[in-house]
C-alpha cells in the first residue's frame, strides 16, 4: 500500500489518526556509489536543467499524475541578496519543470521561523511562482491541522513526531534547501531543510540536533535533493541579515543521496565532508554516503 492510499483509506473511513507506522518506506536503501551533480552559471533555470540531465531529468522524478511537494527554505524575513532562503528563480524553475512534466499538483510549502506571510513575500518565492499560470501549482500557508504523528520505528533519539500530511501523501518529495551557516548545527543543509515540514515544538529538536535530524529523515527521505549554493550565507546564519555575510557562487548540487549532497556542500564553506554531526549520524544510519570520494562526481 502506497502512503497516499493509507491516508485516502483512513480519510474514508473517518478515523481519527493515531500514532501511525508508515505502510512502506519511500526509498530504498541508499546507494553505496550515489551520483551527485554540481554546475556554476548565472542563468538559474538553465543550471537546474542541465544539473538534472545527468540523473534523468525531472521526469526520472515527477511522472504524470503525480503529486509533487517542492520543499524550499522560506523560513526568514529576508530578501534574495541576504541568502537565508532558497532563490526564487531556482523554486520557480522546479516547479515550471514539474508541471511540464505532467504532475497533476505541485505543492510549495514551508513551516517558517519569523511570520510566513512576510517571509513568503519578501524572500521572492511567492511572488515569482504567482508569474506561473497554472492552477495545478498551489503555494500555501502551513495549516496546523495537517500534521500527523508518525512512529519513528529506526530512532535512536526520537520515536514519534507530527510530519505535514502532504508530504506525506506526495508521489515525489523535492528538498530544496539553501546552503548557509547555523550557529548551533554548524551549517543547514539538506538533513536540517526537513525541519519546515515538522510540527510540534520545533526547538526541542535543537537538542541532540544532530541525531535528532537523522531520525526524522529515515521517516521522510527526499527523493531528490537540490542545495541552492548560488549565494551562501557564512556567518550570522540561520537568519542572517548582513548582504557582507554572503558570497556569491551561481552554485547549485543535487542527488537522491541527501548524505552525499550535504557533505559536497560542506566543503563549499571550507569543512571537512564530515564535520556535521548530522552527515555523520545519517551515514551511520544507512541514509546515504558521506565518503565524497566513493561518490560519483559530474560536474556541468
Amino acid at each position: 500500500m502506497q502512503r497516499r492510499d493509507f491516508f485516502k483509506k483512513m480519510a474514508l473511513a473517518g478515523a481519527a489518526i493515531p500514532v501511525l507506522s508508515l505502510p512502506i518506506q519511500p526509498k530504498p536503501t541508499a546507494d553505496a556509489s550515489p551520483l551527485l551533480v554540481t554546475g556554476v552559471g548565472e542563468d538559474y533555470p538553465q543550471l537546474l536543467k542541465k544539473v538534472l540531465a545527468p540523473l534523468g531529468g525531472i521526469g526520472a522524478f515527477v511522472k504524470k499524475g503525480y503529486k509533487v511537494v517542492i520543499k524550499p527554505n522560506i523560513g526568514w524575513d529576508r530578501n534574495v541578496e541576504q541568502g537565508a532562503c532558497t532563490h526564487p528563480l531556482v523554486v520557480r524553475a522546479l516547479a515550471e519543470m514539474a508541471l511540464a512534466a505532467g504532475a497533476a499538483k505541485v505543492m510549495v510549502f514551508d513551516r517558517t521561523c519569523n511570520e510566513e506571510r512576510r517571509c513568503y513575500q519578501n524572500s521572492g518565492i511567492e511572488p515569482e511562482l504567482k508569474k506561473v499560470n497554472d492552477s495545478r501549482l498551489v503555494v500555501e500557508h502551513i495549516d496546523e491541522r495537517k500534521f500527523v504523528p508518525i512512529e519513528i520505528k529506526k530512532g535512536k533519539k526520537l520515536s514519534k513526531w507530527g510530519f505535514y500530511k502532504d508530504v506525506l501523501e506526495a508521489d515525489c518529495y523535492i528538498n530544496v534547501p539553501v546552503a548557509k551557516h547555523h550557529r548551533l548545527s554548524g551549517l543547514t543543509l539538506g538533513l536540517k531543510n526537513i525541519m519546515g515540514i515538522i510540527g510540534g515544538n520545533r526547538s526541542t529538536i535543537h537538542f541532540n540536533l544532530g541525531a535528532n535530524l537523522a531520525d526524522l529523515n529515515t521517516v521522510l527521505p527526499a527523493h531528490l535533493t537540490i542545495i541552492d549554493a548560488t549565494r551562501i550565507l557564512l556567518r550570522n546564519g540561520p537568519q542572517g541579515g548582513r548582504v557582507s555575510d554572503v558570497t556569491v557562487l551561481h552554485r547549485l548540487i543535487a542527488s537522491t543521496d541527501i548524505v552525499a549532497a550535504d557533505a559536497y556542500a560542506t566543503t563549499l564553506f571550507d569543512m571537512k565532508p564530515d564535520a556535521l554531526e548530522s552527515t555523520r549520524l545519517a551515514y551511520e544510519m544507512g541514509l546515504g554516503q558521506m565518503d565524497l570520494d566513493k561518490v560519483k562526481m559530474v560536474t556541468v
